[in-house]
Parts: structure tokens; sequence; C-alpha cells
């Protein structure tokens, strides 16, 4: 039996990188999938694509997270679609680069928004839906305990999010609704090795596993962290990075 099967899943910045990668594997492993958009519409329609051709269920659904009744509409459209909802997996968020000198307010309630209040307003809403067995996932960053310099609102706030799934960890326990986070390190996507040389040449020549994470790596431990494999297992946070975080800072 696949690890997922029967199970209906929403997942949120599902249109590439990291949620295409997380929203295929749940399908491969017996999952519907709900597959969130707000912008890339094309890249969610063509996700959705794939997991049909391999005989799963998917629906694209288009909301703005950064209003909180968005969120809620959202995860009762997937509910209604599904008939029912075990799964929420929540990736969409941005991260732009501003040294935390001279930053506007502005820009940092907007990353904090996105990558953090949403988590609070979906996570809210779907614990409303699921039964008992449910499991959300978050997920968060290495920056959450390692800031990058320009990184003060993205580290900031996902920090933040590694804290809400432990305390909704603690809240939604009784209900028998599992909260957990994933921290990936760098992920490789297409162009980053252009775009970033020094950086990526940097990454694997200090990382123990010696590579870039990829897609897949993240979104299997999104699958293991849904499946009964982790059925007492909440409040944790998942490290995806290659042993990075395994190297000494002095």
């Amino acid at each position: 039996m696949r690890l997922l099967e029967g199970q209906v899943a929403l997942v949120t910045g599902a249109g590439g990188g990291i949620g295409r990668g997380i929203a295929l594997r749940f399908a491969e492993q017996g999952a519907s999938v709900a597959v969130y958009c707000r912008t890339a519409v094309a890249a969610a329609r063509e996700v959705a694509s794939r997991i049909g051709d391999m005989g799963a269920r998917a629906v694209v659904l288009e909301a703005d997270l950064r209003d909180e009744e968005g969120c809620h509409r959202l995860v009762r459209e997937a509910a209604e679609w599904g008939e029912g909802l075990t799964s929420l997996v929540n990736n969409a968020g941005v991260q732009p680069t501003r040294p935390l000198p001279g930053m506007p307010a502005e820009e940092w309630r907007a990353v904090v928004d996105t990558n953090l209040t949403s988590v609070f307003a979906c996570t809210q809403a779907a614990a409303e839906v699921m039964r008992a067995g449910g499991s959300v996932t978050h997920i968060a960053s290495i920056e959450a305990s390692r800031p990058a310099p320009g990184h003060a609102h993205y580290s900031a706030a996902k920090a933040a999010v590694v804290m809400h799934a432990r305390a909704a960890a603690l809240e939604y326990g009784p209900h028998g609704i599992r909260v957990n986070t994933v921290s990936p390190g760098l992920i490789d996507r297409e162009g980053l090795a252009r775009d970033w040389p020094e950086g990526t040449e940097r990454w694997v020549r200090k990382a123990p596993l010696a590579r870039l994470g990829r897609p897949q790596d993240v979104a299997d431990a999104c699958v293991f962290l849904a499946s009964p494999l982790a059925s007492w297992i909440t409040g944790h946070d998942l490290v995806v990075d290659g042993g990075m975080s395994a190297r000494p800072t002095w």
C-alpha cells in the first residue's frame, strides 16, 4: 500500500519548485491533491495534469493567502472538493532580499503576512475541517536558526513558523491533529548555479553530503510526516539540509 492511500491533501505554492515536488510526491503515494496557486496558474495546471496522468485526482484552486478570508475559503474549497481534508502542507512563501538597515515596514509586513500569517490562517481553517489523524506540515527553513544577510524579514518569519507549529501541535493535539515543520537547506532549481555560482559551489563544498537539495528531498520528508509512519510525531522540526546544520560555526 502507498503511504498516503486515500488521503486528501492541500499543497500551497504548488506551481513550481518545492511545492511542485510535494504535490507530485503526494499523488505518487496515493493522495488526491488540491493544488493552490496565486499567480502561477499555468504552472499549477501543468502539475495537476501530471497528477492526472498518474491516475490520481487533482484540482487547481486560486486564492490570495495574504487575506485571512482567502485562506479560509481556500481550505473550505479543498475540503468540499475532496469530501474531507486529511493533510495540509503550508509551502507558499516569498524570499526577497533587502538589507535590514532602511528596510521599510511595508516590505517587512509583506514577507511576514505571506510566510507566517497565511500559515496561521490556513492551519486554523484546516483544523476546523480535519478529523483526528489529520496532519499539517509547514515549510520553514534552516534560516529560522541561521540567518543570512539581507534575509532578516524572511528568517524572522520562518523562525516564527517553527514556533507556530509547536504551539499548534500543543493546542490541536487533543483533537488528534499533528503539526510539524520541514526546514530545507539550499534546494536546487533551474538556473540557480548560473545565477549564484559562488553560493552553490560553497554549499556543495561544505555540505557533508556534498550536493544541493532537490525538491524531492523535501517532498519525501513531507510524505513521511503526513503518513501513518509519523503518527506519534508532532511539534517537530525535520531539517532537510544534507547535514549542513551539523557543521561547526566557529
